[in-house]
Order: C-alpha cells, then structure tokens, then sequence
C-alpha cells in the first residue's frame, strides 16, 4: 500500500531524530577515533622504517662477510705467488709476480677499507635504529592512552548506541528508496548532519532562514514533500510557538 506524504514524512523524521541521537554519540567521542587511527598510521610506517634499517644492517653484514671471504682468497693468492716466487728462472717471472702480489695486496687494502665503513654504517643504523625505537615506544603508549580512553567512552554509550542503530534498521524499511537516498545525500553535505528539520519561529530549523507563512501552511498540510529553498532541508512540520498568558496583576481595593 502506498504510503501518504504525511506518513513518508513522519518516517523520514523518525530517522533523523534517530541519527541525531548517534551523532550526539559520536560527537562525545570527539576526535579520538580519527587520533587513533593517526597513531597506528604513524607506528605502522615507524615500524616500515625498522624494517628498512634491519635489511640495510644484514646487507652491510653479508657485504663485510663477503669483504672478509675476498681477504681470505687475496691472502691464499699471496702465500702462492710468494711461493712461486722463490721458484721463477728469470725477471720477467719474477716481475709478473710482484705485480699480481701487489694487486692482491691492493685487493686486501680495498676490503679492509670496504669493510670499516660498512661497519660505521651499521654503527649509524642502529643508532638510527635506537632513536627510532625510542619514538615508536613514546607513540605507542600514547596510542594505549588514546585507545583506553575510547574504549572507556565507548563502552559508556555501547549498550544504548547498539538499541539506536538497531531502532535505525528498522525505521530504514519504513523510509521509501528514494526519500531515503535524497536524505542521505543532504544529510553528507549539511554541517550538523540534520536532512530533515522542523519550521521553528517562521523559520527554517536548518539554515534559520525566513520560511513565508503560505509556505509554512503548505508544509503544516502535508500533502507534498517540500523543501526549504535556502538549504534544500526537508521541512517535516511546523512547531507553533506556544504563548504562555502573563498573570494578570491583581487590583488593589482603593482605600
């Protein structure tokens, strides 16, 4: 069965007084949820970054490893040729000899000084290494901190945010489809997340801008959707403005 426009608005403002309450939620929250979500960022590039500096200190480790195999082969290279040394029949043997044991000396001098520096790298690394440790425990207890202090407050409102959410799906099947869509379209473009809103002192509950009283009669009959035409906010009714009656004062019998 179709539903009346005064029943579709009537569901629709159902479901933003609904929202209204879990946005009040949330807004207690405030910005720690997205402060947590920045501190697990943070660590997790820290710990990008660790992981960097422990491959560049293995890869300095294999490479002095690999400096110290080419001192090791330069020195068996060394003992042979002065071996041969001893054995040559004329200069030129022997002037070939001395060159390839002064290449492998060379050889030796090159790894040492190869292998010194990738020491002070490694040295600079785990300092590096340290610092950055030192920062990532500093964030992480600020993170605990945070993620307690969300929990705290989340646990607080947990029991009545879960009922909301529950009353929301079950106020969503009574909202038509396309209602639906324009109100979540409004409620992501309007700042205080309100789609749908009541005429309050001939004026807009949304924007606060002027609504002229035909307009205020149209909305009072419900017999269309309308919109306010400053804000594009659903007007879903209009609150009369209840006049309390000041006491009359008392006359006082002339003497």
């Amino acid at each position: 069965m179709e539903s009346t426009v005064a029943q579709k608005l009537d569901a629709i403002h159902n479901l933003q007084l609904i929202d209204s309450k879990l946005d009040a939620i949330i807004k207690v929250r405030g910005a720690l949820p997205e402060e947590v979500q920045d501190l697990e960022d943070e660590i997790a590039g820290y710990e990008t970054r660790l992981e960097k500096f422990r491959n560049e200190i293995e890869a300095y480790e294999q490479d002095i490893k690999n400096f110290k195999e080419s001192i090791k082969e330069s020195e068996k290279l060394i003992k042979k040729y002065q071996e041969q040394q001893m054995n040559v029949r004329n200069n030129r043997e022997y002037d070939a000899i001395t060159k390839e044991l002064e290449l492998q000396d060379l050889e030796i001098q090159v790894s040492k000084k190869k292998i010194a520096e990738a020491g002070a790298k490694i040295d600079q690394k785990k300092l590096d290494l340290d610092d950055l440790n030192a920062v990532m425990k500093d964030r992480q207890k600020d993170l605990d901190q945070k993620k307690d202090e969300l929990s705290t407050i989340v646990s607080e409102s947990e029991a009545e945010e879960d009922k909301l959410r529950s009353e929301r799906e079950k106020s969503i099947k009574k909202v038509d489809d396309r209602l639906y869509r324009s109100y979540e379209k409004i409620r992501a473009n309007a700042r205080n997340g309100l789609a749908v809103v009541m005429v309050k002192r001939g004026a807009c509950g949304g924007c606060f801008n002027t609504v002229p009283p035909q307009r205020q009669a149209d909305i009072r009959e419900k017999k269309k959707l309308i919109v306010c035409e400053h804000c594009g906010r659903i007007l879903a009714g209009v609150e009369d403005e209840i006049v309390e009656e000041k006491p009359k004062k008392k006359r006082t019998a002339k003497a």
